[in-house]
């Protein structure tokens, strides 16, 4: 039941007024002056006041300020005289809810309460509406500030290293992998390095290029490359990230990188394991050509004995070359082997691949002059001298160059210009890619497959089978990779990628007195 504060020092007004809002439903309570209705309303509570503007010592105006005072939300309704235009207009301005003229009419006073219980109904709602309000809103930051605090801890407990930026670009989080990846301590970074200042030029190129991935929803693909520590060295990662936008503007970025370091070291123990493994069926399977190789040796021996006997100076000779392409076949057998089955390291000194690849050339011209095969050199003339594993390179290219002449010597095409090409380029993030590529008779799918396994060789009884093995060891011992694409008839294109570091190291000049 609504409570309803009578205020008016006229006695009759008062009883009457009062019999008209009980008879409606209200619960009355009346003061015969301003002070006594504000004593009233201070023990009471009322929810509406109805007061007269004009009573002896405090009047309505001086009611409705004090009241307004206690509580700015009580409903006062100010009962004025006749055409008292100004103290409505007053009564109004002090936060009254509605005002009714004298002689008071039960038309008119039921409206204003009635306007009166609305504003109340409405407050109600409206506090109801914000304390429920308040209470979702705090309940969703409270579930926000844990959500925060497990994607914080996922963040620091991740095995991948996660670096994201603002709009500026400048890194904000930067987790403990990747302190341990890049080396730069947290406190360096964070807050005041921008992210181009932790990666080359060309990741950031490939970085920026998934730009748009996370805006069409799509899966962000992983890539292996290389990233810089502090202290120059190349780390091996799985890289993906991506720049953030919003309404086409950048709000920010995040890249992860999985360091690979762990990984490629027991891919290269299992490498290792498989070699010696490799090495022993090798051996036991390549018994016959070892007795081949004997049979040669001997047969040699013979020719030779035959000369020595009957003064015979070409069964001499013939008895030697049989030796000597026996011992050849022996010493490229044996270093195979060796080749394969010893770990090393590479050793990092300064060299220029360009030049590398003249020296192998020069070696086997004579080889594919006689064979009618020319040998291109197309070596890009930005690449330097760098820091790489010069001997490595020698016997890769030695051995791929040679596999493309015999390819090319092999080809029955009688007709056909035969040419070896060797192209070298330099690539981005310290990659030099060296080409290898023949117009010999190319291999089908099937024998790509198994052109970099034991005891494989498209050569016959003329190859160890090893060849190839040794040449994916040395590049793989090399943090590189090789690649083959070939086409019957055609030709093969041997593709191979190595990283190389800048030249720090100094050469030694020697001085030699003649």
């Amino acid at each position: 039941m609504t409570r309803v504060l009578l205020i008016d020092d006229e006695k009759v007004s008062v009883q009457v007024l009062s019999l008209s809002l009980r008879s409606d439903g209200y619960d009355v309570l009346t003061a015969f002056s301003g002070e006594e209705g504000l004593e009233i309303f201070d023990r009471e509570f009322p929810d509406i006041v109805i007061t007269d503007v004009k009573m002896p010592g405090m009047d309505g105006i001086e009611v409705l300020k004090n009241i307004k005072e206690r509580s700015r939300n009580a409903e006062v309704i100010i009962i004025t005289g006749h055409g008292d235009a100004e103290n409505a207009i007053e009564a109004l301005k002090y936060g009254a809810s509605d005002f009714i003229n004298k002689p008071v009419r039960d038309e008119s006073l039921a409206l204003a309460l009635k306007r009166a219980g609305k504003n109340i109904e409405m407050r109600a709602k409206l506090s109801a509406y914000t304390e429920n309000l308040e209470k979702e809103v705090a309940h969703v930051t409270h579930e926000l500030r844990m959500q925060s605090r497990f994607l914080e801890k996922l963040i620091k407990i991740s095995e991948e290293g996660i670096v994201a930026t603002d709009r500026e670009l400048t890194v904000i989080i930067y987790n403990p992998a990747a302190e341990h990846i890049l080396g730069y301590p947290a406190e360096k970074i964070l807050g005041q390095k921008k992210i181009k200042a932790l990666f080359s030029k060309e990741l950031m190129q490939k970085y920026q290029a998934k730009r748009h991935d996370l805006q069409k929803r799509k899966e962000l693909e992983h890539f292996e490359t290389h990233v810089k520590d502090r202290n120059g060295n190349l780390i091996p990662v799985r890289f993906t990230g991506a720049f953030l936008y919003e309404q086409g503007k950048i709000m920010g970025s995040v890249a992860f990188l999985e360091d690979l370091r762990e990984i490629k070291r027991l891919q290269k123990e299992l490498l290792t394991s498989e070699r010696l493994c490799t090495v022993g069926q090798t051996v036991a399977g390549m018994a016959h050509g070892v007795k081949n190789i004997l049979h040669g040796f001997k047969g040699g021996s013979y020719l030779m004995e035959v000369g020595f006997k009957h003064n015979d100076t070409e069964k001499l000779k013939s008895g030697w070359n049989m030796i000597q392409k026996n011992i050849d076949h022996t010493s490229e057998l044996v270093g195979d082997l060796l080749t394969y089955s010893k770990v090393r390291e590479p050793e990092y000194k300064p060299c220029r691949p360009n030049d590398i690849v003249e020296e192998v050339c020069i070696s086997l011209q004579q080889t594919a002059k006689e064979n009618n095969i020319r040998i291109i050199e197309d070596v890009d003339p930005a690449i330097e001298e760098v820091a790489m594993d010069g001997r490595s390179i020698h016997t890769i290219l030695m051995n791929l160059i040679s596999n493309a002449i015999d390819a090319c010597i092999y080809e029955e095409n009688p007709g056909k210009s035969l040419s070896v090409m060797v192209k070298t380029t330099l690539e981005p993030e310290q990659i030099i890619r060296f080409d290898v590529i023949d117009n010999g008779t190319g291999m089908a799918p099937d024998v790509q497959e198994k052109i970099f396994t034991s005891f494989f060789s498209t050569k016959g009884h003329r190859g160890t089978g090893l060849g190839l093995l040794v040449t994916r060891k040395l590049i793989e011992d090399h943090d590189g990779t090789i690649d083959v694409a070939s086409e019957p008839g055609m030709g093969t294109t041997f593709t191979v990628k190595l990283p190389f570091r800048e030249n720090r190291i100094p050469l030694k000049i020697e001085c030699r007195i003649r």
